[in-house]
Formats: C-alpha cells, structure tokens, sequence
C-alpha cells in the first residue's frame, strides 16, 4: 500500500502546518506545493533509509498520504508523530473552552498541531548545528549536509532530498563556516543513532526524565537541548518550558500583562495535559 488517510482526534490544518515548515528553519522547507500538497523527504526510524510522504486535506479531522516507498506501520507511526495526529484535539479544545486564553491560542491558528522533527536523531543534529550559531545560518549549512550527503526520495511525482543517515553523515569531513568540533559533535550524535541511543521508540518508552539524562549523553548535547528534542522530537506533550523567555513573553502577550513564576507555572498547570501543545502555539501562532 502506497497511499492512505490518516484520520484524527479533533480538526488537523494541512495548509497551517505546511507555513509553520516554510517559518521554521530546522525544517530548511518551502512549505505547500502548487497542488496543495504538502512533501516531507526525512530519514525514516530505522536511522538507515530515507522516506517520504506526499500529504493532502483529506476532511476536516483527515489527512491523505502517499507514502515512498509505502505505507508501513512504520512509516505510518513517524509520520503521525511527525504531524501530531495522535493527539486529542477534541479534548485540548475543551479545555480551552473553560480557559479564555488558551481559546484565543487555539482561535489564532485553527487546525495547527504540533509539528516535529522527524526523528530524534535529526532533532539532535540541528541541535549541534544551530547552538551558539544564528538560525538561519545553522539552517544553512543543515540545507548543504542535506544536498550533498543527504538521499534524493520522489514524493508523488518530486523529487527531494533527505536528511543524511547516521552512516553517511560520518563521511563528513568538514563543512564551510562550521568549526572542527561541531563536525566532530555531528559524528557523535551519528554514533549515537547507530548505536539505538537515538531511537524513537526505545526513548519514548523512557520517564521523561530518563529520556533527558539519556539525550546529555550524546557529544554536544546539553540540558537545554536535550529539553528541546524530548519536546520537539518525541511528542512530550506535557512538558512546558515555563522558564524560557520566549514561553513568558508569549504568555504576558496573551494574558495583557507580565505573569510571575508563580502564575506562569500555575497556568501551566491548568493546561496538563497539554502543555506541550500550548507550548508549541506560544512560539508559533
């Protein structure tokens, strides 16, 4: 099987998720193609091949997929992490209808779920690419590994290029504008695909806490960046980072003034199990 519907648990916005790629640079992505569709190209979680997904509006609460090279289970699963699509969007909007400020969230970008890495591994390469480095910048040289390390893959009718595997990537030898060191930090986090510290399935299945403590253990890869991948690779849908700047200033915005530690974590609280998404809305929508 080639091609599916992935349907959902509240309302999923194709387009909404495609402009949050083109804005995010990780993703180095265009966003929505001229037929509507939306081309991820990613390596897939056996951390050894690279796949595709071709994705359309298949409903409101749907999703179509054409898959390269096919529709595996396996493939399926990353792509419905990848997308969010395994979250309660009917629970999170009713939550939101008791929480005025989570509505006005909800209400600035209808149908936009929380867009991840691809992979934790991936998750982990931009890590070392963009620390101490500006986003597009590190974007920049996350697009050179791509096209030159990286797999061609034809996604319904296109042709694309994926992330370099674990095993390719240790070919790199050196890369324009990057120091010796972050080369060496990428075959760190090579080594650690490769070694199933980096698997998906094995992290998820980890207490959070577990999961960062295992992530600190790559080369290059400090607490904040570990927060980061458990975050924005593995769906840790209840995990709010209520001390970073970004996260606070979105919430006075919201709330019409600057909020303490205190509230800040208060309303944090009101918003479990969802913080994550909440989150994700803060810094996007």
């Amino acid at each position: 099987m080639t091609s599916t519907t992935l349907a959902t648990r509240g309302r999923i916005d194709v387009a909404r998720c495609a402009a949050f790629l083109a804005a995010w640079p990780p993703a180095t992505h265009h966003g929505l193609d001229d037929d509507g569709l939306l081309r991820l190209a990613f390596v897939a979680d056996d951390l050894t091949t690279a796949a595709g997904v071709a994705l359309g509006q298949a409903g409101p609460d749907a999703v179509s997929a054409t898959f390269t090279p096919g529709a595996t289970d396996a493939l399926v699963t990353q792509v419905r992490r990848i997308l969010g699509l395994d979250l309660d969007g009917d629970r999170f909007a009713e939550l939101a209808r008791d929480d005025a400020a989570l509505q006005v969230l909800l209400d600035r970008a209808p149908g936009l779920r929380p867009v991840l890495f691809a992979s934790p591994y991936e998750a982990a390469a931009w890590a070392v690419l963009s620390a101490r480095t500006p986003a597009a910048t590190a974007a920049g040289h996350r697009r050179r590994l791509r096209d030159e390390y990286g797999s061609p893959v034809d996604v319904a009718g296109r042709r694309l290029q994926a992330f370099p595997a674990p095993r390719r990537l240790l070919d790199v030898e050196s890369l324009p504008g990057v120091p010796t060191e972050k080369i060496h930090r990428l075959h760190g986090v090579a080594e650690a695909a490769l070694d199933g510290r980096l698997d998906a399935g094995h992290l998820a299945s980890m207490p959070a806490p577990e999961i960062v403590a295992t992530l600190k253990g790559v080369r290059g890869i400090g607490d904040f960046y570990a927060q980061l991948i458990h975050v924005r690779a593995l769906q840790g849908t209840d995990v709010m980072p209520i001390e970073e700047p970004r996260v606070q200033a979105a919430l006075a915005e919201l709330v019409g003034r600057p909020l303490s530690a205190e509230e800040v974590a208060v309303r944090a609280a009101i918003w479990s199990p969802f913080r994550g998404w909440a989150a994700f809305l803060l810094r996007a929508a």
